[in-house]
């Protein structure tokens, strides 16, 4: 599909599909990653979820040498020296031209418009898989709440070809996008990131009363799953895993996901043109996030590691 075709409503921006997903819900899933997010978590593994928009991703491996795409960069962004190309990211403007026309994909547009029918051609070519492991599809991001219209509509066509749906959010939206999605979501996974606003601020770009008023909302009227990142010098605290534990168990959240701190998607911010900003962070070791388990546990809570 092409880059540029960008100007129709019924379409949704979306970065990946993942087929035979297992750690996005019950069951064998079809996760459906929206682009575009409302926070800016440091520690994010899918940096290129987080712009809204089209944008340019570089893989100097596959780089050819063959300067097409300074060629065809406008603003001159893009220059080689000794055959290695260099992009002046603060003059990049990703008007996408240099992605359409590299022979060797070194560089790529990131983010696909589609239709709601496109998606669903791929999400139900696996049903099978659904059938036979209670699975289903996912739609996550990125923040997927911040294209409503067309999740509604994704999840909506899903249930009436009989797939299971869930949510995976952030719980960072405006109610009335949560409220207008939920008639169609069997299963909401919502992260929980920190019980306090402030330190959940520093990290993520904003507080967490709207997160957690949405998670007591949401609770209320769906099965919910808390998902929480570990991240190292964070929220890994003794305190924090206690309260979000007591706040999963106060709403009754069937479960609760601890998902360790990783360096998978480092590499990504290069290829985007920025900064890792955990550089140095260490994952957590196999006892620390034994301890959390088990702290979580305390509270009457099932609890899963890594999904």
């Amino acid at each position: 599909m092409s880059s540029k075709d960008s100007g129709k409503n019924n379409k949704g921006l979306i970065f990946n599909i993942q087929r035979f997903s297992l750690h996005d819900g019950p069951g064998i899933r079809t996760t459906v990653f929206m682009k575009g997010c409302s926070l800016a978590c440091r520690w994010c593994s899918n940096p290129e979820s987080i712009n809204g928009k089209q944008e340019i991703m570089t893989h100097n491996v596959r780089c050819i040498g063959c300067g097409k795409c300074a060629e065809a960069c406008l603003i001159e962004a893009i220059a080689f020296t000794d055959g290695r190309r260099e992009i002046n990211w603060d003059k990049c403007n990703n008007c996408l031209e240099c992605a359409g026309v590299c022979p060797a994909k070194a560089i790529e547009c990131i983010g696909d418009y589609m239709t709601v029918e496109e998606v669903m051609k791929k999400v139900e070519s696996d049903r099978t898989f659904y059938e036979n492991s209670n699975g289903g599809m996912t739609v996550s991001g990125g923040e997927p709440l911040v294209q409503p219209e067309f999740v509604r509509e994704l999840l909506k066509k899903c249930q009436e070809k009989g797939i299971h749906t869930t949510l995976d959010t952030t719980g960072n939206a405006p109610w009335q996008n949560i409220d207008s999605v939920l008639e169609y979501v069997d299963l909401v996974l919502q992260d929980i990131k920190h019980t306090d606003t402030g330190m959940h601020k520093k990290d993520t770009g904003v507080g967490n009363e709207l997160i957690l008023e949405n998670a007591k909302r949401i609770a209320k009227r769906k099965r919910i799953w808390i998902r929480m990142p570990l991240i190292p010098g964070y929220n890994d605290s003794e305190a924090n895993i206690k309260k979000v534990a007591a706040f999963a168990s106060d709403i009754g959240a069937e479960s609760v996901s601890v998902l360790p701190y990783h360096e998978l998607g480092s590499s990504k911010y290069a290829d985007l043109g920025r900064v890792y900003p955990m550089a140095g962070t260490k994952p957590p070791d196999k006892k620390h996030v034994d301890r959390v388990r088990k702290t979580i546990e305390s509270y009457g809570l099932k609890v899963e590691i890594g999904r």
